[in-house]
C-alpha cells in the first residue's frame, strides 16, 4: 500500500488500491470496478488542497496518465483533466494562446483546480471555472458524458453549472474545454501602500485595475500591492538576476529563513515584519500574461481563505487587523486579498455576487488554530464562503445558507450518485451524507 499525502503534509490517506488511468474509458472501468467491489473512488490531483477533499480509503485514481492538450478550435482548447496548469500554460503559449485569468500557483491539475474553485484576481474575468466551455466526466454508473455551457438542454446545463465546481462529488473529470484567446502581455506594477490608504480607496483601486492583488503584513500598516493590466508592449521582462532575486531569494529563501527565525523567537515577528515592510520598494515589468499571473511558493504553509461580499472587504480587514493585535498573535505570513466578479457555477465561491477573498496563512511548523478560528468567525458573520480546498470548519448546515443553489446541487448529487460512490469524509461534512 502507498500513502497519499498533500503538499502541506497535513492530510494523508492509505487507499486500498491506486490506479493511474490514461483515458476516459480506463476511468470508467475503474469506477465500475470500485462500485462492484463496494469501494469508494476519488481522483486526486497534485495535493495542493489543504482539506481532505481528495482522500479515500478505497480506490484512488492518480492523474499522471491523463495529460496533454487533446483538441483545439477557434477560441477553445480541450485538455486532459490531469494536465498540470504549468504544462497547459506552456503549451498554450507555444500556440500563441492564453487563458484570460488564472490563480498564482501552477502545480495543480486542471481538474483539481476547477473542482475546488481555484480563482485568481480580476475586475472583469473570474476564476478558472468561469472560463470552462465544456466538461467530460465519468458518472457513478460508468457512463462517459460531455456537458456544455451553450447547450439548450436544461438538464445538461444544470450538470454543467454544478460540475464545474463539483468537488468530485458528481463524477470524475477526464477532460476540460477552456475558452482561450491570443497571447497577451501584462504590465505589472508592485508598490507598497499603507493599509489605511488602501481601505480608504478600495473602490477606486479595484475599478482602475484589471487585476488587483495585495498583501498586508500583520503588525504593520504596510501592504504590497500588485496591479496587473494589459499592455500593447513592448515586453520588458525582469532580467535573470532580478527574477531570481525577487522570486527565488526574497520570496522563498529569505522569507523561509525569516519564518524559521519567527518560529524559534515569536516575539521577534513584529520587528521582522517591520524590517520586511521597510525593505519593500516599487517595481514594474511587462511580460507574457501567465508569467505575471503565477509565482513559485516553496515555503510550506497552512491556509484558510474566505470569499465575502466585496462591500464587506474593508470591514473584514479592519476586524482581522484588530483581532490580531487584541489577541497578541504573532503572524509572519502576509494576509492576501483578491477580488473577482460574480460567477455562475453553483458552488463557486463567487456565485452571484461581487466577491473579495481574504487568505490567511500560517508557517507549517507553527500552526495556530486559534488564528484561523478567530478570522473564520469574522468571515462567517459577513456571509463568507470558505474556499473548498483550504482549511475551514463549516458544514452543510452552514453552507446551505450561503449558496443559493446548494439544495439543487444536493438534489442532483442524489440523482447521479445515490450510493455515494464518490463520497469521502470531507464531502460527508460539507455536503452531508
Amino acid at each position: 500500500m502507498r500513502e497519499f499525502r498533500n503538499w502541506a503534509g497535513n492530510q494523508s490517506a492509505t487507499p486500498a488500491e491506486i490506479r493511474t488511468p490514461s483515458s476516459a474509458e480506463e476511468v470508467a472501468r475503474a469506477v465500475r470496478d470500485a462500485a462492484a467491489s463496494g469501494r469508494r473512488v476519488r481522483m486526486a490531483g497534485t495535493g495542493h488542497s489543504f482539506t481532505g477533499v481528495a482522500l479515500t480509503d478505497g480506490l484512488l485514481l492518480r492523474p499522471e496518465g491523463l495529460t496533454g492538450i487533446l483538441e483545439t478550435g477557434d477560441g477553445w482548447v480541450r485538455a486532459a483533466a490531469g494536465t498540470p496548469l504549468r504544462v497547459l500554460n506552456e503549451e498554450l503559449h507555444r500556440m500563441g494562446l492564453a487563458l484570460a485569468n488564472m490563480g498564482d500557483i501552477t502545480a495543480q491539475t486542471l481538474a483539481g483546480a476547477i473542482q475546488t474553485g481555484t480563482h485568481g484576481t480580476g475586475r472583469d474575468v473570474g476564476g478558472l471555472a468561469d472560463q470552462v466551455l465544456a466538461l467530460e466526466l465519468v458518472l457513478a454508473g460508468g457512463e462517459v458524458v460531455t456537458v456544455r455551457g451553450d447547450t439548450g438542454d436544461p438538464a445538461e446545463r444544470d450538470l454543467f453549472d454544478a460540475a464545474r465546481v463539483g468537488l468530485g462529488a458528481l463524477g470524475v473529470l477526464t477532460s476540460v474545454t477552456f475558452r482561450v484567446e491570443p497571447s497577451f502581455l501584462l504590465h505589472s506594477v508592485r508598490e507598497p501602500m499603507t493599509l489605511s490608504g488602501i481601505l480608504g480607496s478600495l473602490d477606486e483601486i479595484t475599478a482602475a485595475n484589471e487585476h488587483l492583488d495585495f498583501f498586508w503584513l500583520p503588525h504593520t500598516d504596510t501592504c504590497l500591492t500588485k496591479r496587473n493590466n494589459r499592455s500593447r508592449g513592448p515586453a520588458d521582462p525582469p532580467g535573470a538576476f532580478k527574477h531570481w532575486l525577487d522570486n527565488t531569494f526574497l520570496e522563498n529563501t529569505l522569507f523561509g529563513a525569516l519564518c524559521g527565525i519567527g518560529a524559534r523567537f515569536p516575539g521577534a515577528i513584529p520587528r521582522l515584519n517591520a524590517v520586511s515592510a521597510a525593505a519593500l520598494s516599487a517595481s514594474a515589468c511587462t511580460d507574457t500574461s501567465y508569467k505575471i499571473f503565477t509565482s513559485v511558493r516553496e515555503v510550506r504553509f497552512l491556509e484558510m481563505e474566505y470569499a465575502i461580499p466585496r462591500e464587506h472587504l474593508a470591514q473584514a480587514l479592519r476586524e482581522t487587523r484588530d483581532l490580531v493585535e487584541r489577541r497578541n498573535w504573532k503572524i509572519t505570513f502576509p494576509v492576501e486579498v483578491r477580488v473577482t466578479p460574480p460567477g455562475d457555477a453553483w458552488l463557486s465561491t463567487a456565485y452571484g455576487r461581487e466577491t473579495a477573498y481574504i487568505a490567511c496563512h500560517i508557517y507549517r511548523p507553527t500552526p495556530n488554530p486559534a488564528y484561523f478560528e478567530g478570522v473564520e468567525e469574522i468571515m462567517t458573520r459577513l456571509g463568507g464562503r470558505p474556499h473548498w480546498g483550504k482549511l475551514h470548519t463549516r458544514d452543510a448546515a452552514y453552507l446551505s445558507t450561503v449558496y443559493p443553489r446548494f439544495a439543487d446541487f444536493l438534489a442532483l448529487r442524489d440523482r447521479l450518485d445515490p450510493g455515494r460512490l464518490f463520497a469521502n469524509d470531507y464531502l460527508d461534512t460539507v455536503l452531508g451524507t
